[in-house]
């Protein structure tokens, strides 16, 4: 790996399970996961100038530009916890950014070194987040059909209804879809290029998929 830094890029659609791996592989290998809305979430949070910066398109419910989405995450992976590598989730969303993080690796002397594609039907996208329910009160996460409340519309932890999110609703689902196959279809293809996309099927069971992630990297 390029300066022996392992640098990993996980994409997928939504209920791929990427953040769950993304953070499984963390745990085992040691690397922070870093998305862009929890830099976001943070900056804000902590009031930094940057964040202020962020803050002012997030409340009107416009796009963080580019420019300013890649000046967050280079500052991110400056930090000491990142000096081993790191896990990329949410980032890059555009072939911009995607340019701008080559640009600045290379200035360095690094490049990114896997980008991890979780594969899985459009059916069981749909399946497992319309299934999705939540505690309105508490916000623990249940599933009708993997994980149900014991008492059915009832949360087990503290007992306030369950409800189904507007987010998690089919036809919102197939929207989601739609928005993110026109936006990663160019980033896989931008990666391709380098031979750097692996696809992993991401309907093997969540232990299967974290040991076949893990057998990549040795």
């Amino acid at each position: 790996m390029a300066g022996d830094i392992l640098k990993v890029i996980m994409m997928g659609p939504p209920g791929s399970g990427k953040g769950t791996q993304a953070e499984l592989i963390k745990n085992h290998l040691g690397l922070p996961h870093i998305s862009t809305g929890e830099i976001f979430r943070e900056n804000i949070r902590k009031n930094t100038q940057l964040g202020q910066r962020a803050g002012k398109y997030i409340e009107k419910g416009q796009l963080v530009p580019d420019e300013l989405t890649c000046e967050m995450l280079f500052d991110r992976i400056e930090d000491e916890d990142c000096k081993e590598g790191y896990i990329l989730d949410g980032f890059p969303r555009t072939i911009e950014q995607a340019e701008r993080l080559d640009k600045y690796l290379t200035e360095r002397g690094h490049k990114i070194d896997k980008v991890l594609n979780m594969s899985i039907p459009d059916q069981e996208v749909i399946r497992r987040l319309s299934g999705r329910r939540v505690c309105s009160n508490c916000e623990e996460i249940y599933h009708i059909d993997d994980n149900p409340p014991a008492k059915e519309g009832l949360c087990n932890v503290c007992g306030s209804s369950v409800i189904q999110r507007k987010d998690d609703l089919p036809e919102i689902i197939k929207a989601r879809l739609d928005t993110y196959y026109e936006i990663s279809q160019p980033l896989i293809s931008y990666y391709n290029r380098s031979g750097l996309v692996t696809i992993v099927d991401g309907t093997i069971g969540k232990t299967n998929v974290t040991r076949f992630i893990l057998s990549l990297f040795g």
